[in-house]
């Protein structure tokens, strides 16, 4: 299991685009994504539970990576996090 803790930048928050997109990206791998906000946690796969979390700028969240494929996973989630949100 890998896990890291990123603050959200993006002035709107995780919104439709990027979530699609990041949704799309960890649908990649084989591990389980999971994100954790405000004591809920959502399963990066599935956009609708994302979106509810209503994560916003200046938010932290904590994100879990685990499976076979967590290395390459983790890494390639966290640079989707900088680089979009």
């Amino acid at each position: 299991m890998k896990q890291f803790q990123y603050t959200i930048t993006d002035p709107v928050g995780i919104h439709a685009r990027p979530a699609g997109a990041l949704v799309k990206a960890a649908k990649e791998f084989d591990s389980v994504v999971l994100v954790e906000f405000n004591g809920k946690t959502a399963d990066i796969t599935k956009l609708m539970s994302l979106m509810a979390l209503g994560i916003r700028c200046n938010d932290t969240i904590t994100v879990t990576v685990a499976g076979l494929d967590e290395d390459e996973a983790v890494v390639a989630v966290e640079k989707f996090f900088k680089e979009y949100l």
